[in-house]
């Protein structure tokens, strides 16, 4: 069948940092990252429904409401759907109809939602629209609509440098459980930033593999989040959010995820993480709370 013709899903996985070191800052402003990026099993979820309407964007979902003011052309998913329109070959069938976006996780909440959006939009219209557009261009266009999603695009652990761009392999990483947390704040990231005391980290030394969750997290307990300190500054209840997570039976590590709020903990498996989320979920049920694997 014509895949232009039919409905098609993306999954748009969370996004991860198991660390992040702000190492510097360019003379432009941007400043310099070094991070590890892993994804979990939550996530949004986009749908392409072709149709004669011109393209545009439907939100739903747990969080859908939150952005229902911003379904626009200046939504990261309907930026990333013009950029790809302006690179497709003469062969490509660009179509109309609507782009339904499945938001279910926290809005602003550094776990990477709106560029894993935007990434799942690159790879879901290149193939409803028959447009094939190579993995490089796609990569070029990822790099221009936000700093977070080109490592949204392959949606694999890597390890992330410069502003967001440089991209190489992560470790091979060990069976473990995750839990995500988020307290239901919104949090700025130009805030954070602005927050933050202006002291750069090294990059990070990691090793090819690790071979268990213990071995891994020992490296990680050595590296930091150079957002999370500000980022308690500028919504206090991540500590709280921290606490909980690492008082959880099991839990291996917590730490704040990109500029927040969400923050994780790590756990031996699955099983344990689910757990744990259920137990948290349970005594905090105005935080949204995930327990599972890592894709």
């Amino acid at each position: 069948m014509d895949p232009t013709t039919k409905t098609l899903t993306e999954a748009a996985p969370a996004k991860i940092n198991l660390y992040l070191h702000v190492t510097g800052k360019r003379p432009d402003g941007y400043h310099l990252l070094d991070s590890l990026v892993v994804f979990a099993g939550a996530g949004d979820r986009l749908r392409y429904e072709p149709g004669p309407e011109a393209l545009h964007l439907v939100l739903a979902g747990r969080f859908g409401a939150a952005l229902s003011d911003a379904a626009g052309p200046d939504n990261l998913v309907m930026k990333a759907a013009a950029a790809l329109e302006a690179v497709c070959g003469p062969d490509a069938q660009v179509r109309g109809g609507r782009l339904v976006l499945e938001k279910d996780l926290p809005v602003a909440s550094g776990i990477g939602g709106g560029s894993a959006d935007a990434a799942a939009a690159l790879r879901l219209l290149n193939r409803a629209w028959n447009a094939q557009v190579d993995h490089a261009t796609l990569l070029r266009l990822a790099e221009k609509l936000g700093a977070d999603v080109p490592v949204c695009l392959a949606s694999q652990s890597a390890r992330m440098e410069g502003i967001g761009e440089e991209l190489s392999a992560a470790p091979v990483l060990p069976a473990c459980g995750m839990v995500l947390v988020n307290c239901g704040q919104a949090v700025s990231t130009p805030d954070v930033f602005r927050k933050r005391d202006g002291a750069f980290l090294p990059r990070a030394a990691l090793p090819a593999r690790w071979t268990d969750a213990a071995t891994m997290v020992a490296d990680l307990t050595r590296l930091d989040n150079s957002l999370e300190a500000p980022a308690c500054v500028v919504c206090p209840p991540v500590k709280t959010v921290l606490s909980a997570i690492e008082a959880l039976p099991e839990c291996l590590l917590s730490r704040m995820s990109g500029s927040g709020a969400t923050c994780f903990g790590l756990f031996p498996s699955v099983q344990s993480a689910q757990a744990a989320a259920a137990r948290l979920a349970q005594a905090e049920p105005g935080w949204w709370v995930w327990g599972g694997g890592l894709v």
